[in-house]
């Protein structure tokens, strides 16, 4: 599924889950609240809602009422080892086979790294 298909609070949730994994949200770092992340993405609140609920579901942030929205624990280690058995079970077979199509090898990929 692209992207631009795929509904916006699981865009959304992609955006802060690359934030936990790339650092920028580190364990114990609060989160934009649910308004601020709205108005930087240029979202209706209501849907970043729904994708922070969905990571506090997973238990990947906890809640300090009043406060705000935390990065659990192990949250960026969770979210790599799922994002990353997702890329290989969604988008590797595809990419792995248009590689083969296209006749490239690990030396005209690695040239690219």
């Amino acid at each position: 599924m692209s992207s631009s298909s795929r509904p916006v609070y699981l865009r959304l949730r992609d955006e802060i889950a690359a934030g936990i994994i790339d650092g920028r949200y580190p364990e114990g770092a609060v989160l934009p609240s649910v308004r601020a992340f709205a108005a930087e993405q240029g979202a209706n609140p209501l849907t970043v809602a729904k994708a922070y609920q969905q990571f506090q579901d997973e238990g990947l942030v906890t809640v300090q009422r009043g406060i705000g929205m935390f990065v659990a624990p192990g949250a960026a280690t969770a979210l790599l080892a799922r994002e990353r058995q997702t890329f290989l079970r969604d988008e590797w077979p595809e990419i792995a086979g248009r590689i083969r199509r296209l006749g490239l090898s690990l030396a005209d990929l690695a040239e690219l790294a």
